[in-house]
Order: C-alpha cells, then sequence, then structure tokens
C-alpha cells in the first residue's frame, strides 16, 4: 500500500475527505500500488542528481527533443545525447526508469520521449487517453494534478465551455493543486487502463518559470507488440 502523498494529506479545506487516489512510496518497489484500482498516481521520490543537473544545465542548448524512439525490454537505450560531463549518469538513468518500466507493466517495448520545453506542453487539466504513462521531470518543476475529491470531470475538456479551468467549474471549493517532485518517477493511470474508464489521473503541465527554464522531462508508454 502506498502512502497519501503529502500535497493530498494537507488539503483542509471543509469539503469531503479525499479518497486514496494519489500516492509517494520511498523505494521503486512501492510503485506497485498504482495496479490498485482506485490509485491514479504513484510516485517514487528521489533526490536530485548533481551529475544529472550539471549536464542539463551545460547541454541543453544543443539537445535535440519531441520525437519518439522505441525501447526494446532489457535493451540499450540509443539517445544521441550532447557529449559533456555526465552524459553517462543521464543515460544510464534513463535506462534504469525504462527498464524498471517494462518490468512493472510486463510489456515487451516503451515509447520514450524525452521533451525540453520552454513552456507548458498542456497547460490545461485533462486525462490522458493512454493505459499508465511514466513521467520524470529533471529540471524544471514537475507535473501538476488534482485529487478527485477536488474536482467536478464534467468540466474537463468541452465541458468547460472554453472557459479556464479556475473559472469552469472544474474546481472545487477549497481545491489545492499538488506537484509531482522533480526527479521523482511517476506512474500516470489513464483512462484506456482496463476498468478506468471515466477515471485517470487529472493533471498539467507547470508554468515554467524563467529560472527554471527549459523544463526537461522524459515519458514512457507502453508497446505491446513488436
Amino acid at each position: 500500500m502506498i502512502a497519501p502523498s503529502p500535497a493530498s494529506a494537507s488539503l483542509t479545506a471543509p469539503q469531503p475527505v479525499p479518497r486514496l487516489h494519489t500516492g509517494s512510496c520511498d523505494t521503486p518497489g512501492g510503485m506497485v500500488g498504482i495496479f490498485e484500482p482506485g490509485v491514479q498516481l504513484a510516485f517514487y521520490r528521489r533526490q536530485p542528481d548533481p551529475r544529472i543537473a550539471a549536464y542539463l544545465e551545460a547541454a541543453v542548448p544543443a539537445m535535440h527533443a519531441g520525437r519518439s524512439l522505441l525501447v526494446q525490454a532489457g535493451g540499450a537505450v540509443p539517445l544521441d545525447l550532447p557529449d559533456r560531463p555526465g552524459r553517462a549518469a543521464l543515460l544510464g538513468d534513463i535506462e534504469w526508469i525504462t527498464g524498471l518500466y517494462t518490468d512493472l507493466l510486463g510489456c515487451p517495448a516503451a515509447a520514450l520521449r524525452i521533451e525540453v520545453l520552454s513552456k507548458p506542453m498542456c497547460p490545461r487539466f485533462h486525462v490522458d487517453r493512454t493505459g499508465i504513462r511514466l513521467t520524470c521531470t529533471w529540471r524544471g518543476p514537475g507535473t501538476e494534478f488534482l485529487d478527485d475529491a477536488w474536482v467536478n470531470r464534467e468540466r474537463l475538456g468541452a465541458g468547460s465551455g472554453g472557459r479556464p479551468d479556475e473559472e469552469s467549474g472544474l474546481l472545487r471549493s477549497g481545491a489545492a493543486v499538488a506537484r509531482v517532485p522533480t526527479f521523482a518517477v511517476a506512474l500516470l493511470k489513464g483512462s484506456l487502463w482496463q476498468g478506468n474508464d471515466g477515471r485517470g489521473l487529472i493533471h498539467r503541465s507547470p508554468a515554467i518559470p524563467a529560472a527554471d527554464a527549459p523544463r526537461v522531462m522524459m515519458s514512457l508508454d507502453a508497446v505491446w507488440e513488436r
């Protein structure tokens, strides 16, 4: 069982107590909590690696991002990253995270994306039409999310009537936006996961302060047919 995330546990407005919908863990093995029916987010908290942070500070101007790469389970990750000190640390982290994901999902391969972002990619709250997606943000703020108890799902997407999230009625009174920590490895359950139709983690890309730009992250989606 994964513990409630501090962000979810600290909501104190006079509203219904949030369900155990999001959670954090201190070991990679704790991420199996994502398979519990009511859990929509599980993330493994990690300390930032200074080697990776320093590498990205130097390498982001030369990094190519935004394309999907198919990675076989147990195989090497053939990424063409700029040659700067710390490159091996980042590649090693990507390979470890990819191995963790393919082991947990039991999938033979995964689609890997590296993103280098100067502005939010998906700035409005939404639910992914995916199974279980992995994300990890190494630089800049992590993904923002809302616990189920604090939202009206009917106001997602077209239900907003084109109004901003803060004005559409999506957010219930007292709602607080939580955030996955930088360097944490997160599993986000989407609406296409078995038994999860009509649910899925409500999340968005964060605003990126100038001091933290660009934001650098990876994502993985399971591929079941090679």
